[in-house]
């Protein structure tokens, strides 16, 4: 067994499609009256794809990414803005 970490370096084009869908599944979830908030964290938590929206096809757009992908950027995006 390796006892070293393994360095994970995700592609940028990557991210940048976690960033595309994440806001257009925000918009959908405000243009429904949802709080993206609270319906974004019941996915991830659950991994019921009921929580999102169908509307502008936010459904089936988050389900294209794998919810560990989902985590990642968010924990990303709040690092950066941290300065960590």
């Amino acid at each position: 067994m390796n006892d070293q970490t393994i360095r994970f370096e995700p592609k940028d084009e990557e991210q940048l499609e976690v960033r595309k869908v994440l806001k257009e599944v925000c918009t959908a979830l405000n243009e429904k009256g949802y709080d993206p908030l609270d319906q974004i964290v019941g996915y991830l938590l659950s991994g019921d794809p009921a929580y999102i929206t169908s509307h502008k096809n936010a459904r089936v757009l988050i389900r294209k990414l794998d919810r560990d992908q989902i985590l990642e950027e968010l924990v990303r995006y709040y690092l950066e803005r941290e300065g960590n």
